[in-house]
């Protein structure tokens, strides 16, 4: 009994000082190999701060940066030591802290990420992460393709968890959420998104929902134009709630639509104001009140959700007609009279059909 128990403190202390020497290791030398693999593999200047080992193994990366990419507070992760004998790299806890991603469109429309060279007959090694974690990211989207000023839009307050469902435990199903609030350059919220749910790809399984809480949509104007409304937007709140449900691999999402709180600039001139019954939709199919309101479902694949704009359309006019057919016939006559109004201006030859 004592052999044993000698001999158990005896390993344990042989492990306690190869740990201790590889942390120092670790420390001294590890950030100069991961800063000239990243350099090597991604064509941009890298520097790490700190690199550091704690029981029961597990790797801390501190100050990481890549180029004007990306800057990143923390990383941390528990490599598993049996996998990396079979050649896979498992890796376990991976958390990434306040990353802050410049991610910059140029005026041909190609992104600032980096692009990694395949060397011929190289492979490389799978890598299989049990759980993810990101929090309190920053994105910083500057699109010069929309604007050549440099159009911006901020992703703030990211939070992203991905994990394996635990029971039963064999299944396939990953849990995961990600919820995140849009802000203008200068700071100003105007909108938070969230998406939650399981998903079991192999059995081409979900259950999700998501969810936009009152955007702004008028931040993404340079996007869209006048495509909404030929009067310019001030302002207009977006609520959107889609549920995702697919079972093998048929994919219903049900989207409740509204867009509330419309403003739209006074005393533009004449000149600047054309007809479109298309653009003039929005203006049509709101309530007395002048929100839009829709609900709509899309039947799709959930390994490819693809979606024709013409269909998309269809579905959109489907549940604006709905819409319009729950409003009084005085509202509707009113809306009727304003658009042969409009179309009165524009054409001579329509105004006489008009007027017989």
């Amino acid at each position: 009994m004592k052999k044993r128990y000698k001999l158990l403190i005896s390993l344990f202390v042989i492990l306690l000082v190869i740990f201790l020497v590889a942390s120092v290791l670790v420390g001294v030398y590890a950030p100069k190999i991961i800063e000239d693999q990243i350099e090597k593999n991604l064509k941009v200047k890298a520097s790490l701060g700190k690199i550091s080992l704690s029981l029961p193994f597990t790797i801390t990366l501190e100050k990481l940066e890549i180029g004007s990419l990306a800057n990143i507070k923390k990383i941390s992760f528990s490599p598993n030591l049996i996998a990396l004998l079979f050649g896979k790299v498992v890796i376990h806890g991976l958390t990434i802290t306040e990353p802050v991603i410049n991610l910059e469109q140029g005026a041909d429309g190609k992104l600032n990420l980096p692009v990694i060279e395949a060397k011929p007959g190289a492979k490389a090694p799978e890598i299989y992460p049990t759980s993810l974690k990101l929090q309190d990211g920053k994105i910083i989207f500057t699109d010069k393709k929309i604007n050549a000023a440099g159009f911006q839009v901020i992703v703030d307050k990211l939070n992203i968890s991905v994990t394996k469902v635990s029971l039963p435990v064999t299944s396939l199903a990953t849990n995961f959420s990600l919820s995140c609030q849009l802000a203008s350059p200068a700071g100003k919220a105007f909108g938070i998104i969230v998406f939650s749910g399981w998903l079991d790809y192999p059995a081409r399984d979900m259950d999700a929902k998501f969810e936009i809480k009152g955007m702004d949509i008028t931040n993404f104007s340079p996007y869209y134009g006048n495509f909404i409304s030929n009067k310019k937007l001030l302002s207009a709140k977006l609520d959107l709630d889609s549920i995702f449900k697919a079972r093998n691999n048929a994919l219903k999402i049900n989207t409740d639509f509204n867009l509330s709180s419309l403003v739209y600039e006074e005393n533009q001139a004449e000149e600047e104001l054309s007809f479109d019954l298309a653009k003039d939709a929005l203006d049509f199919f709101t309530d007395s009140k002048g929100n839009l309101h829709l609900v709509f479902d899309v039947d799709t694949r959930l390994d490819n959700p693809a979606l024709s704009k013409d269909k998309l359309k269809s579905i959109i006019l489907k549940a604006a007609m709905k819409n319009l057919a729950s409003q009084s016939p005085e509202q509707i006559v009113d809306k009727v009279s304003n658009v042969i109004d409009k179309f009165k201006g524009y054409s001579k030859d329509l105004e006489d059909i008009f007027g017989r």
